[in-house]
């Protein structure tokens, strides 16, 4: 029997069931969305991300602390979990559960990713074309926050905050995944901007929202060439730390379920 306010096996194993079956479901219908619902949800992603980044900069603007930046930063990450918008980087837990469980194929994942993140990104151009316009003050900490990115040389160290900037925003879906509650979703946003700006970690779309505002002012050293330099390890690094620190271990503990669940999947 278990101990009071401890949960029994049976009970641990529903509730991971639970969170499977709800996983699975989000999978799936992120991987069956139309190009239309893709490409929109997408770029309200990366419009409301920048909405968190100016929070951050403002912030950060005034008392130079990352850490209380990132307790506004997590404004958008808010806004992306409320207003049901997409962030390339939640395509690493959601749609891969669905495909382990045989709702979605790699085609389809293909397509989620590429569309995302150009969406993404167009979105967060864009909303970073009206701060650039809107808040000139804001230029100077704009270009010093870019060139800790652009600057930043192709190492181990560059590699690893990378591999953890992937883990720490598919940590943050899982933990949403967990539960229903807003408050919930509310502190899980807290959590994962405290450790992507906080921390300094690299995140793909994040830190190009960031460069789109230096590159919009004219920052000096910044350019297009500088981001796409970055920008490619980046992401590649991303996939790899969120799939292999978060998504890979979670599917190894469900791995009974997912059996299970492409097993119940009628053949097409």
């Amino acid at each position: 029997m278990a101990a009071p306010g401890k949960l029994g096996d049976d009970e641990v194993e529903a509730e991971v069931e639970g969170t499977f079956d709800h996983s699975v479901s989000e999978g799936r219908e992120r991987l069956h969305r139309s190009l239309r619902v893709m490409l929109t949800t997408g770029f309200l992603g990366g419009v409301e991300i920048g909405f968190g980044v100016l929070a951050y900069l403002s912030v950060y603007d005034v008392t130079k602390s990352p850490f209380l930046g990132s307790i506004a930063f997590a404004i958008g990450f808010a806004a992306l979990y409320l207003a049901h918008s997409e962030l390339f980087t939640e395509g690493f837990f959601y749609p891969i559960v669905a495909i382990f469980a045989g709702q979605g194929s790699m085609l389809q994942l293909a397509r989620l990713w590429g569309l995302t993140l150009v969406a993404n990104l167009a979105g967060g151009w864009t909303l970073m074309w009206l701060v650039v316009l809107a808040f000139p003050k804001l230029h100077a900490t704009i270009a010093e926050k870019s060139r800790e990115f652009v600057d930043a040389p192709l190492d181990l160290t560059s590699i690893a905050l990378a591999l953890l900037g992937g883990g720490a925003i598919t940590l943050m879906t899982r933990m949403k995944a967990g539960s229903t509650s807003q408050v919930a979703t509310l502190a899980a946003s807290l959590a994962g901007a405290f450790l992507l700006i906080g921390l300094g970690l690299f995140h793909s779309i994040l830190d190009s929202v960031i460069i789109f505002g230096a590159l919009h002012s004219g920052a000096e050293g910044v350019t297009y060439g500088s981001w796409l330099a970055w920008f490619w390890y980046v992401t590649l690094a991303n996939v790899v730390g969120g799939l292999a620190l978060v998504t890979a271990p979670r599917l190894v503990r469900s791995s009974a379920l997912v059996s299970g669940k492409a097993a119940d999947t009628p053949p097409s």
